[in-house]
């Protein structure tokens, strides 16, 4: 079945897309946006001052709900979800406007995007928190602070700050996966921070699945908050999804490695499973076959056949 006909009935829990985009509502998205070859996207405070003024008009115009976002000087981090089917709308009146005003202030010409933005799509909580996480560390991936409480043009000060102001974002979708009460929500999310900083997993721009394997190690030294994160299942429930977590996907994929190799129908279907668990997360199949030492001729076979 197609990734976008999967996504419609629920059953994929994260999908990455440059094109083709997913305009589902309901459905959270990572979107990031990067500046054209190694320009600069904000040059002064009034450059980001004016994406934030126009991202809360956006997301009161088109009823997105926005959950987290980062301005980088060359590249944009968002997460958020459309309440109507009109994610490409607003996305796109959201950097052409803001594109004109920039190119109009500085009088040059030309693309300021490189290209058009990307989703990811998101179903499953795990994936949820740990992306939130990775936004709100990235100025610190890139040197420009050492803790991201510091960064102006994020919005880490809704998740740890206890007086923060009434705002457009709407932080507690994520707070509330790590507690219902809001200052032990946020005490827990400033300990991910902490020990997320120190793991480094890529850059999302270039590798796909930078923020999985972000969530993946940071789960492995703080179990029990993922742990409870994925119990609270705010978003596969209401979607009556059946997957399982990063977690528990990574160690059933090793026991399959150390197992005796054989083609009994109990295999096929351990391995199909499994396969159609790393389909759903966006993996392509020749990454699929590298992940469970498999060639990728029995990854398609695998997929056809019915076991």
């Amino acid at each position: 079945m197609d990734p976008l006909d999967l996504i419609e009935t629920g059953k994929i829990s994260r999908f990455f897309r440059a094109t083709r985009k997913l305009n589902s509502p309901g459905i959270v998205s990572h979107i990031t946006q990067r500046s054209a070859g190694k320009g600069l996207l904000f040059l002064e405070d009034a450059d980001y001052l004016f994406m934030l003024w126009l991202l809360k008009e956006i997301a009161q115009k088109y009823s997105l709900k926005i959950y987290s976002f980062c301005l980088m000087p060359n590249h944009v981090h968002l997460l958020l979800s459309p309440e109507e089917k009109n994610l490409y709308d607003a996305m796109r009146d959201l950097f052409s406007r803001y594109a004109m005003k920039f190119n109009r202030k500085y009088e040059r010409k030309g693309h300021l995007f490189g290209g058009p933005y990307r989703q990811a799509v998101c179903f499953e909580d795990n994936y949820l928190l740990a992306a939130s996480l990775y936004i709100h560390l990235n100025p610190v991936k890139a040197s420009i602070v050492a803790d991201p409480i510091e960064y102006r043009w994020s919005s880490i000060g809704l998740y740890c700050n206890e007086n923060a102001p009434k705002s457009f974002v709407d932080p507690y979708l994520i707070l509330n996966l790590l507690s219902q009460n809001k200052w032990d929500g946020r005490k827990k999310y400033q300990t991910l921070l902490k020990h997320g900083s120190e793991i480094d997993a890529g850059q999302v721009l270039e590798q796909e699945d930078a923020v999985e394997r972000f969530g993946s190690k940071l789960a492995a030294i703080l179990p029990a908050l993922f742990k409870q994160a994925e119990q609270e299942k705010k978003i596969a429930n209401p979607l009556g999804m059946n997957l399982l977590s990063i977690e528990t996907l990574e160690k059933k994929i090793e026991e399959m490695k150390r197992s005796p190799v054989g083609n009994s129908p109990e295999s096929r279907k351990a391995k199909k499973y499994l396969i159609e668990q790393l389909v759903a997360r966006g993996f392509k199949k020749i990454e699929i076959a590298e992940r469970l030492g498999i060639s990728r001729k029995t990854v398609y076979n695998i997929l056809k056949t019915s076991v």
